[in-house]
């Protein structure tokens, strides 16, 4: 459907059109006539199919001018970057309308958010967090929202902001109209959803786990770490096909790791973004991504939910997540919006399972490719790689005890782990002090 087959102003049609967004996607054109209705709403769909702009649109249809200058609508989202770029597509899309938005998050001081809000707003997109800390402070008069919207709910309470979000349902009016969209729906989901909205329309564009249609998907398997490097060396040498490539791993140490063995040969073409970064460093190593500067992202999952990227060539799993869930959002960061979209995984014998699992969920089966010959598979391992070697039973005795009384060492010696040689030294010495100390006292006689 066109989006002028739409009931939209004159205004946000116009600012679609600079854009570039012409048509709907499945989300956006069932969302518009509920949400239009007042319904509480519950949205199901893909990571890369369009929620943010399924439930802009017609909130934004349905706002009024007024001179209030508290907000009336409030959107919830779990991190500091979605906050940004939602708030970035409000204002896209109200490019002609007289509609004033906040962004609030934690890491930035919490005077600016106040004096922003209490300076008059329509709408504050926040993250929890920061959110509540605004309402304590009676920055935010929350009893004056109309609308609530919560974005990636099931990342939002992954990240452990359920007590948080509670709290901020119990502070709202019950009068109010609740729109809940993610990709997944869990028991917990559910539960707020049972607990808080009021019998919700739910829209389902695609059963939770389907991966979408236009990306390409395959898997290597491969036996470790250093391997995975010259595999993915291997693929990266083709800047035209690997133009633009996200690469996932699953703890931030392992990210910076993968970055220090690749960075001298890509230098300034490699980013990395992870929660230890500061908030100013993600922002820009995902605006020089997203922008060109950079070839290649090395992310952990912080970057798997909700932000907007200009085409991504690709998707690299050099590492399989433990949920299967995980996956179905990495690899929607490509073929966003319909366009043509490319993921591979690097599976080693332990990710075996975890992999099966994922195949599992989207019951489809990812192809497998053989790994080049050119590509150096090494016996070399991370310390973490290595196995537990089980020592033999050699029936050793336990050394004796030495000689007891005052040690002779520093109380910061004391904190050194030491060796058997170093420890016969020691005691050594400690003897040969004790004798020393006799012979003076016979001299002394």
């Amino acid at each position: 459907m066109k989006f002028s087959d739409l009931n939209i102003s004159r205004q946000m049609l116009r600012a679609l059109d600079e854009i570039g967004f012409k048509t709907t996607t499945d989300i956006q054109e069932q969302a518009f006539a509920t949400i239009m209705s007042g319904r509480d709403v519950v949205g199901i769909a893909q990571t890369g199919t369009g929620k943010t702009i399924a439930y802009l649109l017609p909130t934004l249809r349905l706002w009024k001018f007024t001179k209030d200058p508290n907000p009336r609508i409030l959107i919830l989202v779990p991190t500091r970057e979605l906050t940004l770029q939602v708030k970035a597509e409000v204002d896209k899309l109200t490019e002609y309308m007289n509609v004033v938005t906040v962004a609030a998050y934690g890491g930035v001081n919490i005077k600016k958010h106040s004096a922003e809000i209490m300076n008059g707003c329509d709408i504050v997109v926040a993250t929890p967090g920061r959110l509540l800390d605004l309402i304590w402070k009676k920055s935010l008069n929350a009893k004056f929202i109309k609308k609530l919207i919560i974005d990636e709910v099931d990342e939002m309470l992954n990240l452990g902001f359920r007590s948080q979000l509670n709290d901020i349902l119990e502070l709202l009016p019950k009068k109010k109209q609740s729109l809940l969209f993610s990709a997944t729906i869990t028991d917990d989901v559910s539960a707020l959803i049972d607990d808080h909205f009021n019998a919700p329309e739910r829209i389902i564009s695609a059963d939770s786990g389907t991966p979408l249609d236009n990306i390409t998907q395959a898997k290597f398997h491969i036996p470790n770490f250093y391997s995975k490097v010259s595999l993915l060396k291997h693929h990266l040498q083709d800047k035209e096909k690997f133009n633009k490539v996200i690469i996932f791993l699953n703890t931030k140490k392992m990210a910076d790791v993968l970055h220090e063995n690749i960075a001298e040969l890509y230098g300034d073409e490699v980013g990395v973004i992870h929660s230890n970064k500061s908030q100013n460093y993600r922002l820009n190593a995902i605006s020089k991504f997203d922008n060109g500067e950079h070839r290649l992202l090395i992310a952990t999952d912080i970057l798997a939910r909700g932000i907007d990227l200009n085409t991504v060539s690709h998707v690299i799993n050099f590492d399989i997540p433990e949920e299967a869930e995980s996956y179905v959002h990495r690899i929607g960061r490509t073929g966003r919006a319909e366009a043509e979209g490319r993921t591979i995984s690097y599976v080693t014998d332990k990710e075996r399972p975890f992999m099966e699992s994922i195949e599992g969920l989207m019951e489809y089966a990812v192809p497998e490719i053989n790994v080049p010959a050119s590509v150096e598979i090494t016996e070399e391992l991370l310390y973490s790689e290595i196995e537990e070697v089980q020592m033999p039973n050699m029936n050793m005795k336990n050394p004796t005890k030495g000689p007891s009384g005052a040690a002779f060492h520093t109380k910061k010696d004391k904190n050194i782990n030491i060796t058997v040689e170093e420890a016969r030294r020691i005691k050594r010495r400690k003897r040969l002090l004790q004798l020393r100390s006799k012979a003076k006292g016979k001299k002394g006689r």
